[in-house]
């Protein structure tokens, strides 16, 4: 048994206090032995430990045995009962903790509503080549599912437990990785000399920076939680890093090749193949554009799986993996589309008097797209199933352990 434990908060199967070495996560009931998990005591150490704990405890068993010794320590508003439980006049209530009394989430909730109402009237108008959105299916799929995800987060960010946290990140991935989407979308209009934007893409960009601006306010009033440096003992950590950061470059790189695979026939039987669609096949500012969808990716993911808790870092690799899935379901739209031989430079006239047919298809490139894709969901599942804790058999206890009226220390 550890020497001079102090136990300040209780849940259902685990409980929160200070040992010897810092702050430290243990089985709730009986005498803490070894910790679970272990934090430097240090503000940052508790904050970390705090998220942690409500991170892996049920919601609403959190119970407060006393307030931590050191009110500099004092934990952010969270679903804890007794004195601690008030965000304004609790130990949440200090500058830096917002509470849910605070404007704040409220404020991100509607920058982010308005980005999803900018975006949903962009779909109408003129976005790129005088056709809307709304008229080209394969370009109309990810721009819905990158105002469904905006537009759930902003239901999370007003909701009341980890739920804002969880909104915040899957905002912030999304509008991290989608920025190059847009970029691309724009330099396709500035390439083309182009002094006029089509009303969908002004629409469509205003709503991206609203969206960007009510990500960054929620993420700013998150509950202290971030990547967090890894020990020599912490291999899982490492393991997972090394996956995601394989599975984010595997899908960056594949995201560059040609998808899209045309075969045109002739009534006589000759027949040609053509690619279309690599990123760098395109005018200076549209690669530039893909070229940021690659690079945020990595860096995104690569944070994604340093964060701490490692749950909340598989919600913002989710957010930056979505805009990736999106893609490869417009692609497999696409090709269900018929095709015109004006596109290949080729006459009505001179289509009708070859015979000429066109069958679309994808290449290899895609394929391998997807596996890396799939991996990267996986890494995110992986991350998020609660193997440090909640996963270990016999750490639970069959119901909530009898809860003391004082704090509880363990002393030699």
């Amino acid at each position: 048994m550890l020497e001079n434990v102090t136990i300040w908060y209780r849940g259902a199967g685990y409980q929160l206090g200070r040992g010897p070495h810092g702050y430290a996560i243990w089985p709730a009931g009986g005498p803490p032995g070894q910790p679970l998990e272990l934090w430097p005591e240090t503000p940052a150490g508790w904050a970390a430990a705090w998220s942690r704990f409500n991170a892996v405890e049920a919601p609403g068993t959190i119970a407060h045995l006393g307030p931590p010794a050191d009110p500099v320590f004092a934990p952010p508003a969270g679903p804890v009962s007794g004195p601690a439980a008030d965000p304004v006049s609790g130990p949440g209530a200090r500058s830096g903790w917002p509470g849910l009394r605070s404007p704040g989430p409220l404020s991100a909730a509607i920058l982010l509503v308005t980005g999803v109402a900018c975006g949903v009237a962009g779909l109408f108008p003129s976005y790129l080549s005088g056709a809307s959105l709304a008229q080209e299916p394969a370009e109309l799929v990810p721009h819905v599912i990158y105002l469904a995800v905006w537009a759930a987060s902003a239901v999370l960010i007003v909701s009341g437990g980890i739920r804002p946290r969880i909104g915040a990140l899957l905002a912030l991935g999304t509008t991290i990785v989608t920025f190059g989407f847009f970029f691309a979308d724009l330099g396709t209009v500035i390439s083309a000399g182009e002094h006029v934007l089509g009303a969908g893409l002004v629409l469509g960009l205003a709503g991206w920076l609203a969206c960007a601006a009510g990500s960054v306010l929620a993420f700013r009033l998150r509950s202290a939680d971030a990547p967090r440096k890894l020990t020599g003992r912490q291999m899982g950590p490492v393991v997972t890093l090394t996956v995601a950061a394989l599975a984010a470059i595997g899908t960056a790189v594949a995201f560059a090749p040609s998808w899209d695979s045309y075969t045109l026939r002739t009534a006589s039987g000759a027949a040609q193949s053509v690619t279309e669609g690599n990123a760098f096949a395109n005018p200076a500012p549209v690669i530039v554009g893909n070229v940021a969808v690659m690079v945020t990716l990595v860096a995104v993911v690569i944070v994604a799986a340093l964060w701490r808790p490692v749950r909340l870092g598989a919600v913002l690799l989710a957010g930056a993996a979505i805009p990736m899935v999106a893609q490869a379901i417009s692609a497999l739209v696409q090709i269900t589309e018929p095709v015109s031989a004006a596109s290949f430079g080729i006459s009505p006239a001179q289509a009708a008097q070859a015979g000429l047919t066109i069958s679309a298809g994808l290449t290899p490139a895609f394929w391998i797209y997807c596996a890396f894709v799939l991996a990267l969901l996986l890494t995110g599942a992986w991350m998020f199933t609660p193997l440090r804790l909640a996963g270990r058999p016999g750490v639970r206890s069959a119901g909530p352990p009898a809860v003391p009226g004082r704090v509880t220390t363990w002393s030699s």
